[in-house]
């Protein structure tokens, strides 16, 4: 069984050195938030996000962004068809594109699904007391598991780019592609890290624009927690 030690803020996300090596334009940021609760109302600043979104939509569908052109690069580059296997940027734009709602599951989620939308970047949100030590982003050795949201067991393929803690616990599947139920926001997180990540020529800029807009927005929204951020990474 896992044992969770409560870590002070902030936390790093490490890279392995062939994700630097195959992808030079990675750029990321991390934001820890402490203080998170589900008492909260942000659809003034969804909305906000949301006209950004179908703003930049009508002009174009989502495949046509650089951003998401970028990841279906990588997809391709790993191997894996990217109309099959989407960056959670893409899922979410193609969703809201076609009318579908997104799942309102948490309020800090739908903050992050919207700010996702309107930047065409990904982020995942994950609940730091969920973490076991340190997070990295490398390829699977075959031996890391991983937790569905219906609860079950998965072992993520040989050379499959996972997220993973220092317990072996993957948290995410196919880089931005699924996250893992076992660290997912619930009605009792309290601190989680957000991390996005962008691949397109302009990513460091793109990732500091998206960085600023959020801590903004978390900071109207949760006025009391902590929050700190890192990037550029």
């Amino acid at each position: 069984m896992e044992t969770f030690k409560k870590r002070d803020l902030p936390m790093s996300l490490h890279y392995a050195p062939e994700i630097r090596s195959l992808f030079g334009r990675l750029h990321s940021g991390i934001v820890t938030v402490d203080g998170i609760h589900s008492n909260a109302n942000p659809s003034e600043q969804i909305a906000f996000l949301h006209d950004i979104a179908d703003k930049r939509l009508a002009t174009a569908s989502e495949g046509e962004f650089v951003e998401i052109k970028a990841w279906r690069r990588a997809y391709s580059t790993l191997g894996l068809k990217p109309t099959q296997y989407r960056c959670a940027a893409e899922a979410l734009l193609r969703r809201h594109r076609k009318g579908g709602e997104l799942p309102e599951l948490h309020p800090l989620i739908g903050l992050c699904n919207a700010v996702s939308l309107a930047f065409a970047i990904p982020v995942a949100v994950f609940d730091l007391d969920r973490v076991a030590g340190e997070m990295t982003v490398r390829p699977a050795n075959g031996k890391e598991y991983y937790e569905s949201f219906t609860g079950e067991t998965e072992h993520p393929e040989v050379g499959e780019v996972i997220f993973v803690d220092t317990s072996g616990r993957a948290h995410a599947r196919r880089w931005t592609h699924r996250q893992s139920g076992w660290s997912a926001v619930s009605s009792t997180t309290c601190r989680v890290m957000i991390v996005a990540e962008a691949l397109h020529e302009t990513s460091r800029e793109d990732i500091a624009a998206l960085l600023s807009t959020l801590t903004k927005l978390l900071c109207q929204i949760w006025p009391e927690a902590s929050v700190s951020v890192e990037g550029s990474l």
